[in-house]
């Protein structure tokens, strides 16, 4: 029997739950917000309170990291009914983290235990302490401010990424939280809220698989509960070429097969726009729900090739885009 869109959502969320567990001895140290120690190298694990929750994200400071240097965050959001640590096994960020020098940021979201979360990527919040649907804007806020009693952040360069649900929230970040976020480069989610008004050009970079059968590069398909509706990935590059002023045409670049795995991909370049910014949109032929360079870490969520490699593309992106 043919599974919904829907069904097909929830089936596939509930195998990265299992896929992605970490074992106890994986699980870094707690530390309380109230501790601004200055983090060493290695992985560690902060907790907060925000807006009557217990919230909580993990730290990855690369090795050699000097704590008297300014240093620049990237924020990785994980997707639906997953969580900060099956983040890092579906991005491998830390790997990119360690050779490039930056710290990298996984937020937990909301929902059951600390396996399976969500992040509010279009809602209202409810301006309820501890009451759905959460503020994850005022979340991120928090975040950043409490990181800077312990790691030198370089505030010109916060950048934010994330996969699927995660996705989407980098962009409500982009049009909500643009005062702190330099760029964002979500991969495979689109923009779920309808009004984007940054207060500056915030330069973006998406990625997508054409063959995604989760957030499908046209939309949702058929109908949908309100809260999982999304922009399609044309709309929401569209959104973000007017928004930032760039140029209609782009300029292309052909990303061949030469990995022989039948997924070879595109960039369109939008741009210069504002202030220099950017709208990049990498897509990446046959490829489906997944991380374009990474290994899928459940087979049915589709492909994943090596031509097109997300963290590479992202990490250079984000270092021609500090804040302006």
């Amino acid at each position: 029997m043919r599974l919904s869109w829907y069904r097909l959502v929830l089936t596939v969320s509930a195998s990265l739950i299992l896929s992605s567990g970490v074992r106890a001895a994986d699980v870094p140290a707690t530390t309380p917000a109230s501790r601004a120690v200055a983090l060493k190298p290695g992985d560690h694990k902060r907790l907060l309170k925000h807006d009557g929750w217990d919230r909580s994200y993990l730290v990855h400071v690369p090795p050699g990291h000097d704590p008297a240097r300014p240093t620049p965050v990237v924020l990785a959001f994980h997707g639906a009914m997953m969580n900060a640590a099956g983040m890092n096994l579906f991005s491998g960020l830390n790997k990119k983290s360690d050779e490039a020098k930056f710290v990298v940021v996984y937020p937990n979201g909301t929902g059951i235990g600390e396996a399976i979360l969500f992040f509010n990527a279009s809602a209202k919040p409810s301006g309820i302490p501890g009451k759905g649907p959460p503020d994850d804007v005022g979340f991120t806020a928090a975040i950043l401010d409490d990181l800077a009693t312990v790691v030198r952040v370089d505030e010109k360069r916060v950048f934010a990424t994330g996969m699927s649900n995660g996705g989407m929230m980098s962009h409500r970040l982009a049009a909500e939280l643009s005062d702190r976020i330099a760029a964002i480069a979500p991969v495979a989610g689109t923009l779920a809220v309808s009004e984007v008004k940054p207060g500056r050009p915030v330069p973006v970079m998406h990625f997508h698989g054409k063959a995604d059968a989760i957030v499908p590069y046209g939309g949702p398909r058929g109908r949908v509960p309100p809260t999982m509706q999304f922009k399609g990935v044309d709309e929401t590059i569209a959104t973000w070429i007017r928004v930032n002023g760039c140029p209609a045409e782009p300029k292309v670049t052909q990303v061949a097969d030469n990995a022989g795995d039948g997924m070879p991909g595109t960039i369109k370049t939008f741009g210069p726009g504002k202030a220099g910014s950017e709208v990049v949109l990498v897509v990446v032929d046959n490829a489906g729900h997944t991380w374009p360079g990474r290994e899928p870490i459940v087979g049915f969520i589709g492909k994943s090739g090596k031509n097109v490699i997300a963290n590479d593309l992202m990490w250079e992106f984000f270092q021609r885009h500090p804040m302006r």
